[in-house]
């Protein structure tokens, strides 16, 4: 008999952690980090770090959760109880609660654009649509009641629990999303001047390439992963022993790098072809999507039905996010659920308001050169996630049991033990050494 906070199946919850994973991580982020940071070089630097880095912690995360059948905080106390360890989970809340302060202002123009398009009101003769970006973000009010639209979606699916919010949600939208982006590429890959955004994004050319730019793109295999604050860990938790792990975590960053893949050829042929740059910055989507949907038939329609599958991605993606929250809160079950996402979700809003105002009326308030957005930005993306990450991978090779591990490893369909070394090797050598030498370069050291 399954758990009441149980995946229904194996589809569910490789849809769900796929949303989790996609969301705005692949189709905002990717594409315009990848154009900031120099194109193929900084795509073909992604996949080597999903392959090698993101690939093997999110397997690490699925094993965490699933072994204790606890959310994060609770697992990594049942697993080095009464130690410093048990930091690592606490650590991811927070990491969670800032990646959606910012990340649900995000939310709010995807749902402004979104309600927009179905009145038609984005596509029209003579607008400029970078303007119009501009003008939705520098208004306080549309983006405070946008973000705070976004985050009550959030919180009424949340307090619905798994398999009637998050898995039902995502199982019907995700194959959905890959289809209409299929159609987006296509047209894309028509435009008259569309080969030079694909060389762009397809030929790689390291001198472009910048210590910096190595850590953005780890950072970004962390981030379109969702993993390193151990929201995998909490997703795993709900996760029934039949289910093979290495199988599903390869699926999930399978669909992650099609995605990420489909996003730059949606997005780079329409910025050259159209004559933006590709250094456009957080903007890039929403400036580049209406400006290849007006070129098509039907145009309006068709970014009406992507901008609602995309805005179901961005909200997959946040659900797991609140839900690592709400779960921590509830898992004595002393709490109401309901009460629970309410008052995380109240505190989410306020404390991203700074983030939200950031294009606006605080545009000028800056530390370190940046804006409050793009600091929390790049604190949880480039600081916070490869931390997280690491110390999770010296957690899981140092504390627990290797027994365990190698018992779940093979759990639901057994693989070869070579399969189990390597990824052994992967979190006892490869991530943290990488993790380090790139912390280390960035900072001048190296």
């Amino acid at each position: 008999m399954k758990q009441e906070n149980q995946w229904s199946s194996k589809v569910g919850f490789v849809l769900a952690s796929a949303g989790a994973a996609i969301g705005l991580g692949a189709i905002w982020k990717f594409p315009y980090v990848a154009g900031m940071n120099g194109g193929g070089a900084f795509f073909l630097i992604f996949i080597v770090f999903t392959l090698l880095i993101g690939l093997p912690m999110l397997i690490s995360e699925f094993l965490i959760g699933r072994s204790t059948g606890k959310e994060a905080i609770s697992a990594y106390e049942k697993l080095a109880p009464k130690s410093v360890w048990t930091l690592i989970g606490r650590m991811g809340v927070v990491g969670c609660f800032l990646l959606l302060t910012f990340y649900a202002v995000v939310g709010g123009w995807v749902l402004i654009y979104t309600i927009a398009s179905v009145f038609g009101l984005i596509i029209q003769e003579g607008v400029d649509f970078g303007a119009t970006f501009g003008y939705i973000t520098s208004s306080p009010w549309l983006t405070l009641v946008s973000t705070a639209a976004f985050l009550m979606i959030n919180i009424i699916v949340i307090a619905l629990g798994i398999k009637d919010g998050i898995e039902k949600a995502s199982k019907y939208m995700m194959p959905l999303l890959f289809l209409f982006f299929l159609i987006l590429v296509v047209r894309a890959l028509t435009l008259e001047g569309a080969i030079e955004g694909v060389s762009f994004f397809l030929m790689p050319d390291f001198t472009k390439i910048t210590a910096e730019g190595i850590l953005y793109a780890l950072g970004q295999s962390f981030f379109a992963l969702a993993v390193g604050f151990s929201c995998m860990v909490t997703y795993s938790s709900y996760l029934g022993k039949e289910v093979s792990i290495p199988k599903s975590a390869n699926t999930i960053v399978f669909m992650n790098i099609t995605v990420s893949l489909l996003a730059g050829l949606a997005i780079f042929p329409v910025v050259f072809a159209f004559g933006f740059e590709p250094t456009e910055g957080p903007g890039l989507l929403f400036i580049v999507l209406p400006a290849v949907f007006s070129q098509m038939t039907f145009g309006e329609v068709f970014l009406a039905i992507f901008l609602i599958l995309f805005l179901f991605a961005t909200l997959t993606s946040s659900f797991s996010l609140l839900e690592i929250m709400v779960a921590a809160f509830t898992n004595d079950g002393n709490r109401s659920r309901t009460k629970v996402a309410w008052i995380a979700g109240i505190i989410v809003f306020v404390a991203g308001i700074p983030a939200g105002l950031s294009s606006g009326i605080f545009s000028e308030v800056t530390l370190f050169n940046i804006t409050i957005f793009d600091l929390t930005d790049f604190l949880v993306s480039n600081i916070m996630l490869p931390l997280g990450c690491l110390l999770i991978a010296l957690f899981i090779t140092m504390k627990v049991d290797r027994s365990l591990l190698k018992k779940e490893f093979n759990l639901g369909f057994r693989l070869a033990d070579y399969w189990y070394n390597s990824w052994w090797f992967l979190m006892r050598v490869v991530v943290p050494i990488t993790i380090i030498i790139v912390f280390l370069s960035t900072l001048g050291v190296i």
